[in-house]
């Protein structure tokens, strides 16, 4: 089934932040995601509300290895660099932002489950030594891969049967995927895989000697659930006012008026208190998505939609010994556990849900399918070489 897939405007950085400094960043955190009124690389081709109007893309996390921010390069520049320099070297130190900016690709599925979405999104680039990351939210999927890749990245998609816009922003799949590979003049340094076979034997192998094993965290269950439609951009123009930017006591109309302040007042609380897990992400086409510890769904009330009764379960892999270049980690593990899963009668792919961060790699499923999963996984990590 077809996908369609688009560039979101903009660069992005990737930022880690270690769990015991977290408190000492909380305020660029919540600087980000709330109005900025930063530099006039947000402002273009935002409505006339202002440049704080909306993110094009922005997520947040907090699992139990790290705190890690996908977030615009401006806001790099102007919110995180300034916060860093104000705190001391022993703190900062701990702090990684990438020093190569990402593209953040939009996928549209048309009718495909979960796991296919990410084998059939994520092998090509995995194949031609393309290092991504992916975001699955409630609506959509989000692929992070290197600035300095975007050619790879549409050779590669070109290779496998993906075909882009005349505006060279947009894919859309049709047909299967072929066995292709890219070349941009600038061969890899390793040789790609050959097959996806190979891929997952390199990723394991890649893990085993980094020492990489997975881990469920006692207790924790989330659910994935997601802003009303209106909750990140509410239209008031009902409200009485000389036009739609002017407020009814005259002030000019700003981004606090336009979006669902209990959602974003209840984000905060929950934020401050430094959840086990939370994953939230806004993007330009998309209500907010959020993927959290269940625990948490009491503080947002009814400002969310989503199965709150459902138990998913994460399976953590701590990548903190990787670097950010590693290739094949999301299409090696996720595409290792369709298969194997499937041949134990256990058909995963409707409801696997992916969450790449900075230094780790989370795969979401449900109760006793992630203890299966676990098991998997830990099998093929503990083998010898």
């Amino acid at each position: 089934m077809n996908a369609s897939i688009s560039f979101l405007e903009g660069t992005y950085n990737l930022i880690h932040i270690p769990l015991d400094i977290y408190s000492a960043l909380l305020q660029p955190i919540l600087q980000i995601l709330l109005p900025h009124g930063a530099s006039p690389d947000l402002a273009e081709g935002v409505d006339d509300f202002g440049p704080e109007s909306r993110h094009r893309f922005l997520n947040i996390s907090i699992t139990p290895v790290e705190c890690s921010v996908v977030c615009h390069s401006s806001l790099t520049k102007d919110v995180f660099e300034p916060a860093l320099r104000r705190l001391p070297t022993n703190v900062t130190s701990k702090v990684t932002v990438s020093k190569d900016t990402y593209l953040v690709l939009s996928v549209i599925n048309a009718g495909m489950d979960a796991g296919s979405r990410v084998s059939e999104l994520t092998s090509p680039l995995a194949m031609a030594n393309i290092p991504i990351f992916f975001i699955t939210t409630y609506y959509s999927d989000f692929i992070l891969v290197p600035s300095k890749d975007r050619e790879s990245v549409f050779q590669a998609l070109l290779a496998r049967n993906f075909e882009f816009s005349e505006d060279g922003t947009a894919y859309v799949s049709t047909g299967p995927p072929t066995n292709g590979k890219h070349t941009n003049g600038n061969p890899p340094s390793t040789p790609p895989p050959s097959t996806v076979a190979e891929l997952q034997v390199r990723t394991f192998t890649l893990l085993r000697k980094r020492k990489v094993m997975p881990y469920i965290v006692e207790g924790l269950a989330l659910v994935q659930c997601a802003g009303r439609e209106e909750s990140h951009y509410v239209d008031y123009t009902h409200r009485p006012a000389f036009n739609r930017n002017i407020t009814g006591n005259g002030f000019k109309s700003s981004w606090l008026d336009g979006i669902d302040t209990r959602l974003y007042t209840s984000l905060i609380a929950v934020l401050a208190m430094q959840p086990r897990f939370l994953s939230f992400t806004l993007a330009q086409e998309d209500p907010p998505s959020l993927l959290m510890d269940k625990t948490l769904i009491h503080f947002f009330g009814d400002s969310l939609n989503g199965d709150i009764e459902v138990n998913l379960v994460p399976v953590v892999l701590d990548l903190v010994n990787l670097p950010l270049e590693a290739t094949g980690i999301v299409s090696g593990v996720a595409g290792k556990l369709v298969v194997e899963m499937d041949q134990m009668g256990l058909d995963i792919g409707r409801e696997l849900v992916y969450l790449s961060t900075a230094r780790a790699g989370t795969v979401i499923l449900s109760g006793d399918t992630a203890s299966k999963a676990l098991e998997v996984l830990q099998d093929h990590l503990t083998q010898d070489e």
